[in-house]
């Protein structure tokens, strides 16, 4: 059976993975998509696109009556998950079969035996797989403690919660319940030991009708609240002996359940004991699949679709790894200020070396990004902007370039993880491979995630973006372009130009002189060697550096051997109406209000959850900034909010200690 036009049921960075193996095997393709993602790189890649109605995943990407009706319409004979959305799950999978259309995937019985952490784990312990054990909220002691609150369904940290104190299980597991339903339709969750010093160690298995291939393992241990980071392969610092035992475990749990196509089995390796327990196995494509492509030469996308149309075992499948492969997850967050999703167009994105996009051509860097400029990170889904993946002859070299090629991106518009990522990838608990699951989340972020450059670095690409827009206003005149910018016959006084720090964070004021040279009023020994209206070149103690300005509206990003610099113009005169009182809780991003735990008259301590948002299928709690009282309440459950909607005001008590000004929204 060959498949003739395939269906990818799903969007973004996956479906153009997808899409870009078909078109290498000839094989026609098929989009779907909501409405928010009608103008989306994924969908002008497919040779036909179906719309499904609607803008949230509940509307659109897990209907899988509309999916199959989709393919119906379109003539697709075959359905890829991908992964995320409806790919781990059974009934889905069955009604694909059941409509006489190819399933690209293991079989609905592999997915249903497997999707449940909890019986999963029982049929792992049966095949001599090694488990951890499974507690209660009645069988929990304190000597238990710390446990892990964990979802039956799904993954990416949703739906988990660590508990260190005895009283606080129960709330935890209704909130974690509460999360897993919102994220995957299924509030199950089970409770279980947590290994605080423990390795995410997971292995790729490929399942054929002759058994089992194993595509080695993947350290997948650098995580921020128990999502993925950093993923590589092979894992480092592990043991040859272990090594094996993890690939003849996840060997043993494939073949247990005849399992067919790609999948991954989890393990948490205890690094202090030297052993592994069974977490759970990934019934799909997993995200990091690129550097086991790397290192194997594969496509795992093309070894799924061999084996959906019955092809046997594979005997040209590499089983020895080469080199090393590293992949970091590009997202839209603000790492200092608690990962916080952004939102909004990426107006600029480069990086730079890239040799290949979702497919492995061997050294160098590899893209796989469901974005490009211009294009726009919404609510509804994942704030993943791209995965950057490098190929390289050794572990430090890939380390080396993958930093270097980060820290030369450009990616304008909104707020990313990219300095987290590049300083990660320099950090010597992860070039000694000594990290573990826990340890990023005790980090101080606000040097982790900072600028490399230093202290440097703000006030120096604030006074290159200065100099910048000044070139470029002489240039822009219509009359007299040929006076020196800021030439002034008597001087009395620097000229100042006005920025606002990110999305409208401090004030940056910035004092020049300007004339037939540039000169900076607060910074000492820096000397303007050359400016332009996108280019400044600055000499700082006898170091130069070039200052690339990208200027697009108000929004003004500075790029430089320090780091990226985003700023905004402040405007001369600010409208009153934009004014907030004190006390106000804004809405943090854009999203949806699914809790509202506060009346109008209620006293609330400092830090009592006033309402609880979702965005990008993560919740976040608004807690009242000190003691006080809510004295208006405009956000109501289920409804829909935008960044800086004003949600409630808590008046502070008469003898609270901090009492904020009010703060303008500029």
């Amino acid at each position: 059976m060959t498949i003739q036009r395939l269906l990818v049921a799903n969007r973004g960075e996956i479906a153009r993975r997808v899409f870009r193996t078909c078109r290498d095997l000839g094989i026609e393709t098929v989009a779907v998509h909501s409405d928010a993602d009608a103008g989306m790189p994924f969908v002008a890649d497919a040779d036909a696109a179906v719309r499904l109605p609607g803008n949230t995943p509940a509307e659109t990407y897990l209907r899988g009556d509309l999916v199959i009706e989709a393919a119906r319409k379109a003539g697709a004979d075959a359905i890829h998950p991908g992964y995320g959305f409806l790919s781990e799950n059974a009934a889905f999978a069955q009604q694909v079969v059941d409509a006489g259309l190819t399933w690209v995937g293991p079989t609905p019985d592999s997915i249903e035996r497997m999707g449940s952490k909890i019986e999963s784990k029982k049929l792992m312990e049966a095949a001599g797989v090694p488990v951890l054990g499974e507690l209660t909220p009645e069988t929990a002691t304190a000597e238990d403690l710390p446990v892990l609150v964990k979802a039956s369904a799904g993954g990416g940290g949703r739906g988990m919660r660590i508990v260190r104190e005895l009283d606080q299980l129960r709330g935890e597991i209704e909130a974690a319940q509460s999360e897993a339903a919102s994220s995957f339709g299924d509030g199950t969750v089970f409770v279980e030991p947590y290994i605080q010093s423990g390795r995410h160690i997971e292995v790729q298995v490929l399942g054929t009708a002759d058994g089992a291939i194993v595509l080695g393992e993947r350290d997948c241990s650098v995580q921020r609240r128990h999502q993925k980071v950093i993923e590589e392969a092979p894992a480092p610092a592990l043991p040859d002996a272990t090594r094996k035992a993890l690939h003849e475990a996840a060997k043993a749990a494939a073949e247990a359940i005849d399992y067919r196509g790609a999948g991954t089995v989890e393990f948490l390796y205890d690094v202090s004991k030297d052993r592994f327990y069974f977490l759970e196995m990934n019934t799909r494509l997993q995200v990091e699949h690129p550097v086991t492509e790397a290192v194997y030469g594969v496509d795992l996308v093309a070894l799924q679709i061999a084996v959906a149309e019955g092809a046997p075992l594979l005997e040209d499948v590499p089983s020895v790894p080469q080199g090393h492969a590293i992949e970091v997850r590009l997202y839209a967050e603000d790492p200092v200020a608690g990962y916080q999703p952004q939102s909004g167009t990426i107006t600029r994105f480069e990086v730079p070396g890239v040799v290949s996009e979702f497919r492995t051509t061997g050294y160098g860097i590899r893209l796989d990004s469901g974005v490009g400029s211009g294009d726009e990170i919404g609510t509804f889904y994942d704030a993943m902007i791209a995965k950057v993946i490098v190929w390289a002859p050794s572990r430090d070299r890939a380390l080396r370039q993958l930093a270097g090629a980060l820290a030369r991106a450009e990616i304008h518009g909104l707020r990313t993880n990219r300095d987290l990522l590049v300083n990660l990838l320099r950090d010597p608990v992860v070039v000694d491979a000594t990290m573990d699951t826990t340890w990023l989340d005790g980090a101080d972020l606000s040097l982790l995630g900072a600028a490399p450059g230093g202290e440097q670095t703000v006030p120096l690409s604030g006074f290159a973006a200065a100099i910048a827009l000044a070139e470029r206003a002489r240039l822009g005149a219509r009359v007299q372009s040929r006076i020196p910018a800021g030439f002034r016959n008597v001087v009395a006084q620097p000229q100042e130009t006005l920025f606002l720090l990110g999305d409208g964070g401090d004030e940056l004021p910035v004092r020049w002189y300007g004339g037939r040279t540039f000169s900076s009023a607060d910074l000492d020994d820096v000397v303007v060697v050359s400016a332009g209206p996108d280019q400044v070149v600055l000499e700082t103690g006898g170091v130069r550096r070039t200052f690339a300005v990208r200027v697009a509206g108000d929004q003004v990003d500075v790029e430089s051997p320090l780091g990226h610099v985003p700023l905004r113009r402040k405007p001369r005169f600010v409208d009153p109406a934009t004014a907030v009182a004190a006390g106000s809780l804004l809405a943090p991003m854009p999203g949806s209000v699914i809790a509202v735990h506060a009346q109008v008259g209620d006293a609330v301590a400092e830090g009592a959850p006033i309402l609880v948002m979702e965005a990008m299928k993560m919740q976040h709690t608004i807690a009242a900034p000190y003691s006080g009282t809510v004295t208006e309440l405009a956000a109501t459950t289920g409804q829909q909010v935008e960044a800086g909607t004003v949600l409630a005001v808590v008046t502070p008590d008469p003898d609270t200690a901090e009492n904020p000004d009010a703060e303008e929204d500029n």
